[in-house]
C-alpha cells in the first residue's frame, strides 16, 4: 500500500489467535457486501478523522491479513504493518507497532474484531487532537456492548467526579437475561450488572509516555502475556504512575465476533444499520 494523507493514528490489534472462534476473526465477513470485519473498523476509522492505520499482525496469520488488505483496501489508505513475533498479550501487541505509533504522538489502539462504529471513535480521535492530556478509554453501555446470548467478559469501569477512570474490573460469564440486566459468572459481586454500566471494549488513547509503562510491565512479566486492562489498573492505583485515563462515555454500539455463534447476529446488525442510514451501504467514503 502506498502512504496517503497524513493525520491521527489508530493502531489496531490483529493477532491474535482466536481460540474460541474457530477462525481468522478480522476477515470474518460481516458487511452488506461481505465485506471482513477489519475492513469496516478501517473504513469507520478514516470517517472518523483517523488517517493512518497501523495493524499488528502475527506470524500465523500475518500473510493472510497482509494478503486481504493488498487485495481489498484502497491505495490511498496509509496503512503500515507490525509484526507481533510472539502471542505475549495486548500490551506487547502495542509495543510490536511502537516506532511507527511513537513518532505520531498520541494515537489510538482498537481491537480488530468489534464494530466500534464511526461515531466512538470519532469521539477519540476528537480527544487525541484535544487539550486533555490524559489518556482515553472509550466506555460504552454493557447493554449496547453484548450480542447474542453466549457469555462474555467485560472490564467494568468505574469512574471518578472528574470523569477518570479509578478502576477497571474484569467480570467473566456476563449474559444478559430476561430483566433486561446482566448477570455474571464469576462469582464475585454483585452478582447482577445494570446496562447502563460504562465497560470497555479495548478503545484506547495513549500518550508517547506510556511507551515506557508498557516497556516496564513486558520486563517484568518475562516470558509471561500482560493485557492492557491489567497494566492500566495498576498504573490507576499508584498515584506516583502519572498516568490517568479520562473515561470517555458513548451511546453508540459496539459488537464483535466472540463465538462462531456470533456472525450471522453481527451480520444482521450490519445490515440494520445499513438498512436504517446509519452506517453507509459502500466502504471508504471518506476517501
Amino acid at each position: 500500500m502506498t502512504a496517503g494523507n497524513a493525520g491521527r493514528v489508530l493502531e489496531i490489534l490483529a493477532a491474535g489467535r482466536a481460540v474460541r472462534y474457530g477462525g481468522l476473526k478480522p476477515l470474518a465477513p460481516v458487511g452488506p457486501g461481505g465485506e471482513a470485519i477489519l475492513d469496516l473498523v478501517a473504513s469507520d476509522a478514516l470517517s472518523a478523522g483517523f488517517g493512518t492505520i497501523v495493524l499488528v499482525i502475527g506470524p500465523e496469520t500475518g500473510q493472510a491479513i497482509r494478503d486481504h488488505v493488498e487485495r481489498h483496501w484502497p491505495g490511498a489508505l496509509d496503512v503500515r504493518f507490525a509484526l507481533q513475533e510472539i502471542p505475549r498479550g495486548t500490551v506487547d501487541a502495542v509495543l510490536a507497532a511502537w516506532p511507527e505509533v511513537e513518532r505520531a504522538g498520541r494515537f489510538g489502539v482498537a481491537n480488530a474484531d468489534d464494530l466500534y462504529g464511526p461515531t466512538a471513535l470519532g469521539i477519540l480521535a476528537g480527544h487525541l487532537t484535544g487539550t486533555d492530556e490524559d489518556n482515553a478509554l472509550v466506555g460504552f453501555r454493557l447493554s449496547r456492548a453484548v450480542i447474542g446470548s453466549s457469555p462474555v467478559t467485560r472490564g467494568v469501569c468505574r469512574t471518578g467526579p472528574d470523569g477518570r477512570l479509578v478502576q477497571i474490573e474484569e467480570r467473566r460469564g456476563v449474559v444478559l437475561r430476561d430483566d433486561g440486566t446482566f448477570g455474571t459468572g464469576d462469582g464475585r459481586i454483585p452478582e447482577v450488572l445494570d446496562g447502563a454500566t460504562l465497560v470497555s471494549m479495548n478503545l484506547w488513547g495513549f500518550s508517547p509516555e506510556m511507551g515506557e509503562e508498557l516497556g516496564r510491565a513486558m520486563q517484568a512479566a518475562g516470558e509471561g502475556e500482560v493485557l492492557l486492562p491489567e497494566l492500566v489498573g495498576r498504573l490507576i492505583a499508584d498515584p506516583k504512575s502519572g498516568q490517568r485515563f479520562k473515561v470517555l462515555a458513548t451511546e453508540s454500539r459496539c459488537v464483535g465476533v466472540t463465538h462462531p455463534a456470533d456472525l450471522a447476529l453481527v451480520q444482521g446488525d450490519v445490515a440494520a444499520e445499513v438498512a436504517r442510514g446509519e452506517r453507509p451501504a459502500t466502504l471508504w467514503s471518506a476517501l
